[in-house]
C-alpha cells in the first residue's frame, strides 16, 4: 500500500500483530494503522468502562541532550521547560514565531540535561529539521537526535489499566503520578512507562525497543482479557479525545492558530523571558483574538463534521474543526472556532452541513470527565 503521495506506507513493529487479530488497516500520516478491531463504538465503550490497548508506535521521538538543552527546548516549545523535574512529563506546542503551532507534543525530561519530545506521526519529516534549526538557534553546541526508530509505544488506557500493567511489572504505579514516569521491566522487557494518554481516561503509555514490542503487547492483551481489555484503533482513539476535549494537530491545531486561540493558554509559560510566539501570545492574552475554540453539542438530529461553517443569525462566524457522535456520551459534538462574543455556553449557533442548517449550542469544555477514584 501506499500514501497519497505514492510512497509506500510505513509499518509499526506491531503491523503483523494487527493483522493477524483482524484489524482494518487504513493509510494514517504515511503509517499503514488499523482504525478498528471489533468496532469504533466497541472499542470506545471498552476504554471508558474496563480498558484498551493501542499501538502508538507511529508517534515520532527526537532527543535533545547535552550543554544547552533546556535552553533549547524553552526557545521552540510554548510551556515552561524550566518546571520539569526529572522523571516528570509536560504537554506543549512547538510554535512558530507566531504563536501558531507546528506541532503539538510531549516533553519527557530524562535526565538534567536530557529531553526526549514525542511528536505527532505525520510531522516527523517536517518537525526533525524544524526541532534541529530552532535548537541550534538557542544552543550551537546541543545535541539533537532523531530517536524515531529507536522506540516503540504501547498505550494501555482505561479504569482497569494500572490494574493490567501492574501484574507484568514491579514497578510501582500507583506511585507514579500523572504526566511522570518511570523506568523498569514491562513482560521481562526493559523499558519506560508514563502514566499518559489521549483518551481522557486514566492509562499508561509503554515505551520500549521496536524487538520487543509484539512480547509486551501478547502479554498485555493475555494480562487484559479477564478485565475486558480488547484492542483498540485510530477511530476509538479519535472519538475518545474528542470527548476530553484534546486537540487534534491537522484539525483543531495548526499554524493559522495560535495557543490562546486554540484556548491552551495553560501550555504557556507567562513568565518565560523568550520563546517563539511569545510576543505575540502576550499581546493576544491582553488584547484578545478574534476568534476562540468552543465545544458545541448539536441541537437537532446531525452530525458536526471537520470544515462545516458555523453559522450565528445566518451569517458564517467559524468553522467546525471536529465533529463526532460519541458512544458513551451518546451526543454529537464538536470543536469550532468562532468569535470570542459567542463562546458563553448556551450559545446558539447553527452549522451548515451541506447545505443543511442544523441547530447546535456552545457547552463547556471537556464534554467528558472521567470519575474520580
Amino acid at each position: 500500500m501506499a500514501d497519497s503521495d505514492g510512497a509506500p506506507l510505513k509499518k509499526t513493529p506491531l503491523h503483523a500483530s494487527h493483522i493477524a487479530l483482524g484489524a482494518r488497516m487504513v493509510p494514517f500520516g504515511g503509517w499503514d494503522m488499523p482504525v478498528e478491531y471489533s468496532g469504533i463504538t466497541a472499542e470506545h465503550m471498552a476504554v471508558r468502562t474496563a480498558a484498551g490497548l493501542f499501538d502508538v508506535s507511529h508517534m515520532g521521538e527526537v532527543e535533545i541532550a547535552g550543554k544547552g538543552a533546556l535552553e533549547a527546548v524553552q526557545h521552540m516549545t510554548s510551556n515552561d521547560a524550566s518546571k520539569l523535574q526529572v522523571g516528570q512529563i509536560q504537554y506543549s506546542g512547538l510554535t512558530t514565531k507566531e504563536g501558531t503551532f507546528v506541532d503539538d507534543l510531549l516533553v519527557y525530561r530524562f535526565g538534567p540535561s536530557h529531553y526526549l519530545l514525542v511528536i505527532n506521526a505525520g510531522n516527523i519529516d517536517k518537525d526533525v529539521p524544524w526541532i534541529t534549526a530552532r535548537a541550534k538557534e538557542a544552543s550551537p553546541d546541543v545535541g539533537i537526535v532523531n530517536s524515531s526508530d529507536r522506540y516503540a509505544l504501547i498505550a494501555v488506557q482505561g479504569p482497569k489499566a494500572e490494574e493490567i500493567l501492574q501484574t507484568l511489572t514491579a514497578i510501582d504505579l500507583a506511585a507514579i503520578k500523572y504526566y511522570w514516569f518511570a523506568h523498569g521491566e514491562i513482560a521481562g522487557v526493559r523499558g519506560t512507562v508514563s502514566r499518559t494518554g489521549y483518551t481522557g481516561e486514566d492509562g499508561f503509555e509503554v515505551m520500549i525497543p521496536p524487538a520487543m514490542a509484539a512480547k509486551v503487547w501478547d502479554a498485555l492483551l493475555a494480562a487484559g482479557q479477564p478485565h475486558g481489555l480488547i484492542p483498540a484503533g485510530l477511530g476509538a482513539r479519535d472519538t475518545l479525545r474528542l470527548e476530553a476535549a484534546m486537540r487534534l494537530h491537522g484539525n483543531d491545531i495548526d499554524e493559522q492558530h495560535t495557543v490562546v486561540e486554540a484556548d491552551l493558554g495553560w501550555i504557556v509559560g507567562w513568565k518565560k523571558d523568550a520563546f517563539l510566539g511569545r510576543d505575540v501570545l502576550h499581546a493576544q492574552k491582553t488584547n484578545g483574538t478574534d476568534k476562540t475554540m468552543v465545544g458545541i453539542e448539536m441541537v437537532d438530529r446531525a452530525i458536526a463534521r471537520h470544515g462545516h461553517p458555523v453559522l450565528h443569525n445566518g451569517q458564517q462566524v467559524g468553522v467546525v474543526t471536529s465533529g463526532t457522535q460519541t458512544p458513551f456520551l451518546k451526543k454529537a459534538i464538536g470543536l469550532a472556532y468562532v468569535p470570542p462574543a459567542l463562546k458563553a455556553p448556551g450559545t446558539e449557533l447553527e452549522i451548515d452541513i451541506r447545505g443543511r442548517k442544523a441547530k447546535a449550542v456552545v457547552v463547556p469544555l471537556p464534554f467528558y470527565k472521567r470519575p474520580k477514584k
